[in-house]
Protein backbone atom coordinates (compact mmCIF):
# COMPACT_ATOMS: atom_id res chain seq x y z
CA UNK A 1 0.00 0.00 0.00
CA UNK A 2 3.16 2.23 0.66
CA UNK A 3 3.82 2.51 -3.00
CA UNK A 4 0.19 3.13 -3.65
CA UNK A 5 -0.09 5.83 -1.74
CA UNK A 6 3.09 7.95 -2.35
CA UNK A 7 3.69 11.56 -2.86
CA UNK A 8 3.05 12.02 -6.64
CA UNK A 9 4.91 15.33 -6.54
CA UNK A 10 7.71 14.01 -8.63
CA UNK A 11 8.19 11.01 -11.37
CA UNK A 12 6.57 10.49 -14.83
CA UNK A 13 2.93 10.70 -15.82
CA UNK A 14 2.50 6.64 -15.46
CA UNK A 15 3.32 6.41 -11.96
CA UNK A 16 2.12 9.21 -10.72
CA UNK A 17 -1.28 7.61 -12.11
CA UNK A 18 -0.69 4.72 -9.88
CA UNK A 19 -0.56 7.09 -7.10
CA UNK A 20 -3.67 8.05 -4.63
CA UNK A 21 -4.07 10.77 -1.97
CA UNK A 22 -3.25 10.04 1.40
CA UNK A 23 -6.44 10.42 2.72
CA UNK A 24 -7.84 7.34 0.53
CA UNK A 25 -4.95 5.40 1.90
CA UNK A 26 -6.54 6.23 5.41
CA UNK A 27 -9.68 5.17 4.39
CA UNK A 28 -8.64 1.82 2.93
CA UNK A 29 -6.87 1.32 6.39
CA UNK A 30 -9.94 2.00 8.28
CA UNK A 31 -12.33 -0.41 6.26
CA UNK A 32 -9.85 -2.99 6.30
CA UNK A 33 -10.24 -2.92 9.98
CA UNK A 34 -13.25 -3.07 9.59
CA UNK A 35 -13.70 -6.33 7.60
CA UNK A 36 -11.10 -6.95 10.50
CA UNK A 37 -14.08 -7.36 12.82
CA UNK A 38 -16.39 -8.50 10.07
CA UNK A 39 -14.70 -11.46 10.35
CA UNK A 40 -14.04 -12.07 13.65
CA UNK A 41 -17.42 -11.65 14.87
CA UNK A 42 -18.28 -13.88 11.71
CA UNK A 43 -16.19 -16.81 12.45
CA UNK A 44 -15.74 -17.00 15.62
CA UNK A 45 -17.72 -19.54 16.35
CA UNK A 46 -15.35 -21.98 14.22
CA UNK A 47 -13.16 -21.96 17.09
CA UNK A 48 -16.20 -22.45 19.51
CA UNK A 49 -18.22 -24.93 17.63
CA UNK A 50 -16.52 -27.81 20.06
CA UNK A 51 -17.85 -26.01 23.43
CA UNK A 52 -21.22 -25.03 22.13
CA UNK A 53 -22.35 -28.38 21.10
CA UNK A 54 -21.60 -29.84 24.04
CA UNK A 55 -23.25 -27.28 26.41
CA UNK A 56 -25.89 -26.59 23.98
CA UNK A 57 -26.29 -30.52 22.39
CA UNK A 58 -26.08 -29.69 18.88
CA UNK A 59 -25.04 -31.68 16.08
CA UNK A 60 -22.38 -31.09 13.09
CA UNK A 61 -25.14 -30.17 10.94
CA UNK A 62 -26.77 -27.98 13.61
CA UNK A 63 -23.23 -25.58 13.78
CA UNK A 64 -22.92 -25.98 9.83
CA UNK A 65 -26.64 -24.27 10.03
CA UNK A 66 -25.49 -22.03 12.66
CA UNK A 67 -22.21 -20.72 11.15
CA UNK A 68 -23.22 -20.71 7.61
CA UNK A 69 -27.18 -20.74 6.76
CA UNK A 70 -28.72 -18.43 9.97
CA UNK A 71 -26.31 -15.92 9.07
CA UNK A 72 -25.51 -16.40 5.45
CA UNK A 73 -29.39 -16.04 4.34
CA UNK A 74 -30.10 -13.17 6.31
CA UNK A 75 -26.90 -11.36 5.30
CA UNK A 76 -27.79 -11.89 1.79
CA UNK A 77 -31.37 -10.88 2.02
CA UNK A 78 -30.40 -7.86 3.51
CA UNK A 79 -27.31 -7.24 1.09
CA UNK A 80 -30.03 -6.26 -1.48
CA UNK A 81 -31.62 -3.63 0.01
CA UNK A 82 -28.85 -1.94 1.64
CA UNK A 83 -26.40 -2.20 -1.51
CA UNK A 84 -29.18 0.00 -3.30
CA UNK A 85 -28.62 1.99 -0.02
CA UNK A 86 -25.71 2.39 -0.18
CA UNK A 87 -25.88 3.36 -3.85
CA UNK A 88 -28.25 6.06 -3.27
CA UNK A 89 -27.54 7.29 0.60
CA UNK A 90 -24.72 8.34 2.38
CA UNK A 91 -22.21 5.14 2.55
CA UNK A 92 -19.80 5.88 5.51
CA UNK A 93 -23.25 6.51 8.11
CA UNK A 94 -24.65 2.82 6.46
CA UNK A 95 -21.77 1.47 7.46
CA UNK A 96 -20.90 2.81 10.82
CA UNK A 97 -25.16 1.75 11.88
CA UNK A 98 -24.36 -1.56 10.55
CA UNK A 99 -20.93 -2.09 12.26
CA UNK A 100 -22.73 -0.83 15.57
CA UNK A 101 -25.87 -3.43 14.79
CA UNK A 102 -23.45 -6.74 14.17
CA UNK A 103 -21.34 -6.18 16.85
CA UNK A 104 -23.76 -5.68 19.43
CA UNK A 105 -25.82 -8.81 18.22
CA UNK A 106 -22.51 -10.72 18.28
CA UNK A 107 -22.09 -9.50 21.80
CA UNK A 108 -25.45 -11.01 22.77
CA UNK A 109 -24.93 -14.17 21.49
CA UNK A 110 -22.43 -14.53 24.29
CA UNK A 111 -25.96 -14.88 26.62
CA UNK A 112 -27.40 -17.35 24.41
CA UNK A 113 -28.69 -20.56 26.38
CA UNK A 114 -29.66 -22.30 23.45
CA UNK A 115 -29.22 -23.54 19.90
CA UNK A 116 -32.76 -21.12 18.82
CA UNK A 117 -31.34 -17.95 20.89
CA UNK A 118 -28.44 -18.55 19.01
CA UNK A 119 -29.43 -18.61 15.75
CA UNK A 120 -31.61 -15.04 16.45
CA UNK A 121 -28.06 -13.66 17.54
CA UNK A 122 -26.36 -15.16 14.07
CA UNK A 123 -29.44 -13.69 12.18
CA UNK A 124 -28.78 -10.25 13.82
CA UNK A 125 -24.94 -10.48 12.92
CA UNK A 126 -25.97 -11.13 9.03
CA UNK A 127 -28.41 -8.40 8.71
CA UNK A 128 -25.77 -5.97 10.42
CA UNK A 129 -22.94 -7.52 8.25
CA UNK A 130 -24.46 -6.81 5.29
CA UNK A 131 -24.30 -3.28 5.30
CA UNK A 132 -20.42 -3.66 4.91
CA UNK A 133 -18.60 -4.68 1.68
CA UNK A 134 -21.69 -2.95 -0.33
CA UNK A 135 -20.95 0.77 1.19
CA UNK A 136 -16.84 0.09 1.41
CA UNK A 137 -16.75 -1.69 -2.37
CA UNK A 138 -18.39 1.57 -3.52
CA UNK A 139 -16.02 4.10 -1.45
CA UNK A 140 -12.69 1.89 -2.20
CA UNK A 141 -14.06 2.16 -6.23
CA UNK A 142 -14.63 6.28 -5.72
CA UNK A 143 -11.02 6.80 -4.02
CA UNK A 144 -9.21 4.20 -6.07
CA UNK A 145 -8.51 4.61 -9.32
CA UNK A 146 -9.66 1.57 -11.98
CA UNK A 147 -5.85 0.22 -12.75
CA UNK A 148 -5.17 0.06 -8.76
CA UNK A 149 -8.83 -1.37 -8.24
CA UNK A 150 -8.43 -4.72 -7.82
CA UNK A 151 -5.45 -4.55 -5.51
CA UNK A 152 -7.21 -2.04 -3.46
CA UNK A 153 -10.38 -4.39 -2.95
CA UNK A 154 -7.57 -7.21 -2.64
CA UNK A 155 -6.15 -5.56 0.82
CA UNK A 156 -9.78 -4.60 1.53
CA UNK A 157 -10.72 -8.45 1.16
CA UNK A 158 -7.58 -9.23 3.40
CA UNK A 159 -9.60 -8.50 6.13
CA UNK A 160 -11.74 -12.00 5.76
CA UNK A 161 -8.39 -14.45 6.15
CA UNK A 162 -6.97 -11.61 9.18
CA UNK A 163 -10.15 -11.61 10.85
CA UNK A 164 -10.69 -15.27 10.60
CA UNK A 165 -7.48 -15.75 11.81
CA UNK A 166 -7.96 -13.28 14.72
CA UNK A 167 -11.28 -15.02 15.53
CA UNK A 168 -9.61 -18.10 15.98
CA UNK A 169 -6.63 -16.91 18.07
CA UNK A 170 -8.80 -14.98 20.03
CA UNK A 171 -11.62 -17.49 20.75
CA UNK A 172 -9.37 -20.23 21.52
CA UNK A 173 -7.60 -17.76 23.81
CA UNK A 174 -10.62 -16.32 25.92
CA UNK A 175 -12.04 -20.28 25.85
CA UNK A 176 -8.78 -21.71 27.35
CA UNK A 177 -8.34 -18.59 29.87
CA UNK A 178 -11.63 -18.45 31.05
CA UNK A 179 -12.54 -22.09 31.60
CA UNK A 180 -9.60 -22.51 33.51
CA UNK A 181 -10.31 -19.48 36.02
CA UNK A 182 -13.93 -20.46 36.19
CA UNK A 183 -14.53 -23.90 35.78
CA UNK A 184 -18.20 -25.32 35.47
CA UNK A 185 -19.97 -22.03 34.48
CA UNK A 186 -19.02 -20.50 37.79
CA UNK A 187 -17.36 -17.28 36.25
CA UNK A 188 -19.59 -13.96 35.93
CA UNK A 189 -23.29 -14.65 35.66
CA UNK A 190 -22.47 -18.38 34.82
CA UNK A 191 -21.42 -17.34 31.51
CA UNK A 192 -19.36 -20.19 29.67
CA UNK A 193 -15.59 -19.19 27.88
CA UNK A 194 -17.39 -19.29 24.81
CA UNK A 195 -19.85 -16.83 26.23
CA UNK A 196 -16.94 -14.81 27.16
CA UNK A 197 -15.79 -15.33 24.05
CA UNK A 198 -18.20 -13.40 21.72
CA UNK A 199 -18.65 -10.73 24.32
CA UNK A 200 -14.59 -9.92 24.10
CA UNK A 201 -15.38 -9.71 20.33
CA UNK A 202 -18.03 -7.99 19.90
CA UNK A 203 -17.71 -4.59 22.41
CA UNK A 204 -15.05 -3.29 20.97
CA UNK A 205 -17.28 -2.68 17.04
CA UNK A 206 -19.18 -0.42 18.96
CA UNK A 207 -15.61 1.50 19.82
CA UNK A 208 -14.40 1.31 15.84
CA UNK A 209 -18.59 2.65 14.35
CA UNK A 210 -17.73 6.00 15.95
CA UNK A 211 -14.48 5.83 13.97
CA UNK A 212 -15.91 4.58 11.14
CA UNK A 213 -18.47 7.85 11.40
CA UNK A 214 -15.50 9.91 10.82
CA UNK A 215 -14.62 9.42 7.19
CA UNK A 216 -15.35 11.59 4.39
CA UNK A 217 -17.85 10.72 1.92
CA UNK A 218 -16.57 10.91 -1.67
CA UNK A 219 -18.18 11.87 -4.62
CA UNK A 220 -19.43 9.64 -6.45
CA UNK A 221 -17.49 8.49 -9.84
CA UNK A 222 -14.41 10.65 -8.99
CA UNK A 223 -11.91 8.23 -9.49
CA UNK A 224 -12.74 7.94 -13.51
CA UNK A 225 -13.00 11.57 -13.58
CA UNK A 226 -16.56 12.22 -12.33
CA UNK A 227 -16.72 15.77 -10.69
CA UNK A 228 -20.51 16.50 -10.42
CA UNK A 229 -22.39 15.40 -7.10
CA UNK A 230 -25.16 13.29 -7.55
CA UNK A 231 -28.46 13.64 -6.40
CA UNK A 232 -29.97 14.02 -2.81
CA UNK A 233 -29.03 11.28 -0.47
CA UNK A 234 -32.25 9.74 0.01
CA UNK A 235 -33.86 6.03 1.66
CA UNK A 236 -36.81 5.53 -0.78
CA UNK A 237 -35.24 2.71 -2.86
CA UNK A 238 -34.09 1.56 0.06
CA UNK A 239 -38.01 1.12 1.40
CA UNK A 240 -38.62 -0.23 -2.41
CA UNK A 241 -35.81 -2.55 -2.24
CA UNK A 242 -37.40 -4.28 1.15
CA UNK A 243 -40.73 -4.62 -0.87
CA UNK A 244 -39.40 -6.68 -3.67
CA UNK A 245 -37.00 -8.94 -1.51
CA UNK A 246 -38.58 -9.82 2.02
CA UNK A 247 -41.36 -11.87 2.12
CA UNK A 248 -44.57 -11.70 2.28
CA UNK A 249 -44.17 -8.18 1.31
CA UNK A 250 -42.66 -8.64 -2.17
CA UNK A 251 -46.07 -10.07 -3.01
CA UNK A 252 -46.97 -6.52 -2.43
CA UNK A 253 -44.24 -5.26 -4.61
CA UNK A 254 -45.30 -7.50 -7.36
CA UNK A 255 -48.83 -7.12 -7.18
CA UNK A 256 -47.52 -3.34 -7.69
CA UNK A 257 -46.28 -3.98 -11.25
CA UNK A 258 -49.25 -5.60 -12.67
CA UNK A 259 -50.90 -9.03 -12.89
CA UNK A 260 -48.15 -10.53 -15.05
CA UNK A 261 -45.19 -9.40 -12.36
CA UNK A 262 -47.59 -11.31 -9.72
CA UNK A 263 -48.47 -14.65 -11.47
CA UNK A 264 -44.15 -15.13 -12.12
CA UNK A 265 -43.95 -14.29 -8.71
CA UNK A 266 -46.69 -16.94 -7.03
CA UNK A 267 -45.55 -19.38 -9.69
CA UNK A 268 -41.94 -19.47 -8.53
CA UNK A 269 -42.59 -18.71 -4.72
CA UNK A 270 -44.65 -22.09 -5.28
CA UNK A 271 -41.96 -24.11 -6.97
CA UNK A 272 -39.41 -22.90 -4.56
CA UNK A 273 -42.14 -24.58 -2.13
CA UNK A 274 -42.66 -27.47 -3.54
CA UNK A 275 -38.58 -27.90 -3.43
CA UNK A 276 -38.27 -27.26 0.03
CA UNK A 277 -41.08 -29.77 1.14
CA UNK A 278 -39.61 -32.61 -1.41
CA UNK A 279 -36.52 -32.45 0.49
CA UNK A 280 -38.25 -32.23 4.36
CA UNK A 281 -41.07 -34.91 3.76
CA UNK A 282 -39.15 -37.15 1.20
CA UNK A 283 -35.46 -36.95 2.09
CA UNK A 284 -35.89 -36.19 5.72
CA UNK A 285 -33.75 -33.04 5.80
CA UNK A 286 -34.42 -30.48 8.34
CA UNK A 287 -36.82 -27.35 7.75
CA UNK A 288 -34.90 -24.55 8.99
CA UNK A 289 -32.24 -25.26 6.75
CA UNK A 290 -34.03 -25.45 3.46
CA UNK A 291 -36.88 -23.07 4.15
CA UNK A 292 -34.52 -20.52 4.73
CA UNK A 293 -32.47 -21.60 1.76
CA UNK A 294 -35.72 -21.74 -0.12
CA UNK A 295 -36.65 -17.90 1.17
CA UNK A 296 -33.56 -16.64 -0.04
CA UNK A 297 -33.61 -18.49 -3.67
CA UNK A 298 -37.07 -16.94 -3.99
CA UNK A 299 -36.00 -13.28 -2.90
CA UNK A 300 -33.25 -12.91 -5.35
CA UNK A 301 -35.47 -14.15 -8.08
CA UNK A 302 -38.07 -10.77 -6.96
CA UNK A 303 -35.70 -8.80 -6.71
CA UNK A 304 -34.41 -9.46 -9.86
CA UNK A 305 -37.61 -9.16 -12.08
CA UNK A 306 -38.09 -5.79 -9.69
CA UNK A 307 -34.96 -4.59 -11.03
CA UNK A 308 -35.65 -5.76 -14.49
CA UNK A 309 -38.93 -3.37 -14.12
CA UNK A 310 -37.19 -0.23 -12.42
CA UNK A 311 -33.82 -0.41 -13.63
CA UNK A 312 -33.11 -1.99 -17.00
CA UNK A 313 -29.48 -0.53 -17.26
CA UNK A 314 -28.58 -2.52 -13.91
CA UNK A 315 -31.03 -5.14 -14.46
CA UNK A 316 -28.69 -5.85 -18.30
CA UNK A 317 -25.42 -5.43 -16.79
CA UNK A 318 -26.26 -7.58 -13.92
CA UNK A 319 -28.48 -10.06 -13.82
CA UNK A 320 -29.28 -9.64 -17.82
CA UNK A 321 -24.75 -10.40 -18.15
CA UNK A 322 -23.91 -13.79 -18.55
CA UNK A 323 -20.47 -13.03 -17.70
CA UNK A 324 -21.33 -11.34 -14.45
CA UNK A 325 -23.19 -14.18 -13.50
CA UNK A 326 -20.57 -16.76 -14.31
CA UNK A 327 -18.08 -14.83 -12.12
CA UNK A 328 -20.40 -14.62 -9.59
CA UNK A 329 -21.29 -18.32 -9.49
CA UNK A 330 -17.21 -19.29 -10.41
CA UNK A 331 -16.32 -17.69 -7.03
CA UNK A 332 -19.28 -19.06 -5.09
CA UNK A 333 -18.54 -22.33 -5.31
CA UNK A 334 -14.71 -21.45 -4.11
CA UNK A 335 -16.54 -19.70 -1.41
CA UNK A 336 -18.71 -23.14 -0.89
CA UNK A 337 -15.21 -25.07 -0.13
CA UNK A 338 -13.45 -22.35 1.71
CA UNK A 339 -16.51 -21.67 4.19
CA UNK A 340 -16.61 -25.39 5.08
CA UNK A 341 -13.24 -25.19 5.52
CA UNK A 342 -13.30 -22.22 7.87
CA UNK A 343 -16.17 -23.87 9.38
CA UNK A 344 -14.68 -27.20 10.93
CA UNK A 345 -11.22 -27.19 10.04
CA UNK A 346 -10.75 -26.16 13.69
CA UNK A 347 -13.45 -28.98 15.16
CA UNK A 348 -11.36 -31.18 12.89
CA UNK A 349 -7.85 -30.82 14.31
CA UNK A 350 -9.19 -31.02 18.00
CA UNK A 351 -10.82 -33.95 17.66
CA UNK A 352 -8.36 -36.06 15.21
CA UNK A 353 -5.25 -34.64 17.08
CA UNK A 354 -6.33 -34.02 20.58
CA UNK A 355 -5.41 -30.43 20.94
CA UNK A 356 -7.08 -27.98 22.53
CA UNK A 357 -8.91 -24.46 21.29
CA UNK A 358 -5.91 -22.27 22.56
CA UNK A 359 -3.27 -24.34 20.29
CA UNK A 360 -5.73 -24.52 17.10
CA UNK A 361 -6.28 -21.00 17.45
CA UNK A 362 -2.72 -20.51 17.79
CA UNK A 363 -1.59 -23.60 14.70
CA UNK A 364 -4.53 -22.97 12.54
CA UNK A 365 -5.91 -19.65 13.41
CA UNK A 366 -2.61 -16.94 13.00
CA UNK A 367 -0.62 -19.20 9.79
CA UNK A 368 -4.19 -18.86 8.09
CA UNK A 369 -4.39 -15.17 8.77
CA UNK A 370 -0.81 -14.75 7.50
CA UNK A 371 -1.38 -16.71 3.82
CA UNK A 372 -4.83 -15.47 3.36
CA UNK A 373 -3.19 -11.91 3.34
CA UNK A 374 -0.56 -13.39 1.26
CA UNK A 375 -2.68 -14.89 -1.14
CA UNK A 376 -5.75 -12.56 -1.42
CA UNK A 377 -2.98 -9.26 -1.74
CA UNK A 378 -0.74 -11.05 -4.15
CA UNK A 379 -3.69 -12.20 -6.82
CA UNK A 380 -5.33 -8.99 -6.45
CA UNK A 381 -1.88 -7.78 -7.96
CA UNK A 382 -1.01 -10.48 -10.44
CA UNK A 383 -4.64 -10.25 -11.85
CA UNK A 384 -4.65 -5.98 -11.72
CA UNK A 385 -1.36 -6.80 -14.10
CA UNK A 386 -2.97 -9.73 -16.20
CA UNK A 387 -6.09 -7.07 -16.80
CA UNK A 388 -3.32 -4.70 -18.19
CA UNK A 389 -2.58 -7.50 -21.13
CA UNK A 390 -5.66 -9.10 -21.67
CA UNK A 391 -9.44 -7.80 -20.76
CA UNK A 392 -10.48 -11.15 -19.33
CA UNK A 393 -6.68 -11.57 -17.77
CA UNK A 394 -8.77 -11.30 -14.19
CA UNK A 395 -10.55 -14.79 -14.81
CA UNK A 396 -7.05 -16.57 -14.81
CA UNK A 397 -6.96 -15.70 -10.95
CA UNK A 398 -10.28 -17.07 -10.43
CA UNK A 399 -9.41 -20.43 -12.53
CA UNK A 400 -6.51 -20.67 -10.55
CA UNK A 401 -8.49 -20.24 -6.93
CA UNK A 402 -11.04 -22.90 -8.30
CA UNK A 403 -7.98 -25.95 -9.23
CA UNK A 404 -5.49 -25.33 -6.60
CA UNK A 405 -7.28 -25.62 -3.13
CA UNK A 406 -8.81 -29.16 -3.85
CA UNK A 407 -5.44 -30.55 -4.04
CA UNK A 408 -4.20 -29.42 -0.98
CA UNK A 409 -8.13 -30.43 0.94
CA UNK A 410 -7.43 -33.77 -0.04
CA UNK A 411 -3.51 -33.60 1.23
CA UNK A 412 -4.65 -31.94 4.46
CA UNK A 413 -7.92 -34.23 5.59
CA UNK A 414 -5.59 -37.37 4.92
CA UNK A 415 -2.74 -35.96 6.69
CA UNK A 416 -1.18 -37.98 9.74
CA UNK A 417 0.17 -35.53 11.70
CA UNK A 418 -1.50 -32.29 13.03
CA UNK A 419 2.09 -30.50 11.76
CA UNK A 420 1.51 -31.80 8.12
CA UNK A 421 -2.62 -31.06 8.25
CA UNK A 422 -1.67 -27.02 8.95
CA UNK A 423 0.53 -27.14 6.79
CA UNK A 424 -1.72 -27.81 3.76
CA UNK A 425 -4.27 -25.85 5.55
CA UNK A 426 -2.16 -22.71 5.24
CA UNK A 427 -1.59 -23.69 1.35
CA UNK A 428 -5.12 -24.23 0.93
CA UNK A 429 -5.90 -20.38 2.05
CA UNK A 430 -3.26 -19.31 0.34
CA UNK A 431 -4.15 -20.77 -3.11
CA UNK A 432 -8.08 -19.93 -2.45
CA UNK A 433 -8.12 -16.66 -1.29
CA UNK A 434 -5.63 -15.51 -4.41
CA UNK A 435 -9.08 -15.30 -5.94
CA UNK A 436 -11.44 -12.74 -4.26
CA UNK A 437 -10.27 -9.44 -5.52
CA UNK A 438 -9.76 -10.52 -9.07
CA UNK A 439 -13.70 -11.65 -8.72
CA UNK A 440 -14.77 -8.57 -6.94
CA UNK A 441 -12.52 -6.13 -9.13
CA UNK A 442 -14.38 -8.17 -12.37
CA UNK A 443 -17.68 -7.24 -11.04
CA UNK A 444 -17.11 -3.87 -10.29
CA UNK A 445 -15.65 -3.10 -13.80
CA UNK A 446 -18.52 -4.45 -15.30
CA UNK A 447 -21.09 -1.56 -14.09
CA UNK A 448 -21.58 1.83 -14.37
CA UNK A 449 -20.55 4.23 -11.05
CA UNK A 450 -24.15 4.19 -9.76
CA UNK A 451 -24.23 0.71 -9.72
CA UNK A 452 -21.57 -0.64 -7.64
CA UNK A 453 -23.54 -0.85 -4.32
CA UNK A 454 -26.03 -2.83 -6.10
CA UNK A 455 -23.43 -4.72 -7.83
CA UNK A 456 -21.76 -5.71 -4.76
CA UNK A 457 -24.80 -6.92 -3.06
CA UNK A 458 -25.52 -9.18 -6.28
CA UNK A 459 -21.83 -10.50 -6.16
CA UNK A 460 -21.96 -11.40 -2.18
CA UNK A 461 -25.71 -12.41 -2.41
CA UNK A 462 -24.28 -15.32 -5.50
CA UNK A 463 -21.05 -16.11 -3.39
CA UNK A 464 -23.59 -16.40 0.46
CA UNK A 465 -26.18 -18.36 -1.00
CA UNK A 466 -24.25 -20.86 -3.05
CA UNK A 467 -21.12 -20.73 -0.47
CA UNK A 468 -22.27 -19.87 3.52
CA UNK A 469 -25.80 -20.86 3.37
CA UNK A 470 -25.13 -24.54 1.78
CA UNK A 471 -21.33 -25.34 2.24
CA UNK A 472 -21.09 -25.54 5.74
CA UNK A 473 -24.53 -27.49 6.57
CA UNK A 474 -23.78 -29.76 3.66
CA UNK A 475 -20.13 -30.58 4.98
CA UNK A 476 -21.95 -30.99 8.49
CA UNK A 477 -25.03 -32.95 7.51
CA UNK A 478 -22.77 -35.44 5.17
CA UNK A 479 -20.48 -35.62 8.81
CA UNK A 480 -23.58 -36.05 11.18
CA UNK A 481 -24.47 -38.90 8.68
CA UNK A 482 -21.03 -40.61 7.95
CA UNK A 483 -19.60 -39.80 11.36
CA UNK A 484 -16.50 -38.31 9.73
CA UNK A 485 -15.73 -34.60 9.21
CA UNK A 486 -13.03 -35.65 6.69
CA UNK A 487 -16.00 -37.19 4.51
CA UNK A 488 -18.27 -34.10 4.70
CA UNK A 489 -15.56 -31.85 3.93
CA UNK A 490 -14.07 -33.79 0.93
CA UNK A 491 -17.02 -34.44 -0.48
CA UNK A 492 -17.66 -31.15 -1.56
CA UNK A 493 -14.99 -31.48 -3.69
CA UNK A 494 -17.26 -32.01 -6.79
CA UNK A 495 -18.15 -28.69 -6.77
CA UNK A 496 -14.11 -27.75 -7.79
CA UNK A 497 -14.34 -29.00 -11.46
CA UNK A 498 -17.62 -26.91 -12.05
CA UNK A 499 -16.36 -23.73 -10.68
CA UNK A 500 -13.36 -24.22 -12.86
CA UNK A 501 -15.43 -24.54 -15.77
CA UNK A 502 -17.65 -21.40 -15.43
CA UNK A 503 -14.52 -19.42 -14.63
CA UNK A 504 -13.48 -20.61 -18.33
CA UNK A 505 -17.06 -19.46 -20.05
CA UNK A 506 -16.63 -16.10 -17.91
CA UNK A 507 -13.28 -15.87 -19.83
CA UNK A 508 -15.09 -15.84 -23.25
CA UNK A 509 -17.95 -14.14 -22.11
CA UNK A 510 -16.04 -10.87 -20.99
CA UNK A 511 -15.11 -8.62 -23.78
CA UNK A 512 -18.83 -8.75 -25.01
CA UNK A 513 -19.93 -7.58 -21.72
CA UNK A 514 -17.34 -5.31 -21.00
CA UNK A 515 -18.51 -3.61 -24.49
CA UNK A 516 -21.95 -3.67 -23.31
CA UNK A 517 -21.30 -1.39 -20.28
CA UNK A 518 -19.56 0.92 -22.82
CA UNK A 519 -22.46 1.28 -24.73
CA UNK A 520 -24.97 1.67 -21.46
CA UNK A 521 -22.34 4.39 -20.48
CA UNK A 522 -22.75 6.48 -23.72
Amino acid sequence: MTGMCAPDAAGSSSIRQERVSPYACYVLAILFLVYVLNFIDRQILAILAEDIRRDLDLTDADIGFLFGTAFGVFYALFGIPLGRLADSWHRVRLMSIGLALWSAMTALSGFARSGLALSGARIGVGIGEATASPAAYSLISDWFPPRLRATALAIYSSGIYIGGGLSLFIGGLVVERWDRVYPDHSGPMGLAGWQAAFLAVGVPGLILAILVATLREPIRGQSEGGGAAGPPPSTAGFVTELLTVIPPLSLIGAARRGTHALVRNLLVLLLVTCVVAMLVLLVGEPLAQWAAVGIGVYAVFSWGDALRSRDGATFDLTFGSRAFVAVVVAYGLNALVGYSMAAFAPSYARRSFGLSADEVGLWVGLPAAIAGFIGVTMGGRIADALRRRHVSGRIAVILFGAIAPALFIVAAFTASSAGLFFLFNVLTIASGSSALGAAAATTQDLVLPRMRGTATAIFFVGTTLLGLAIGPYMAGRISSLSGSLATGILSLLVTAPVGALVALLAWRLLPAAEARKAAWAE
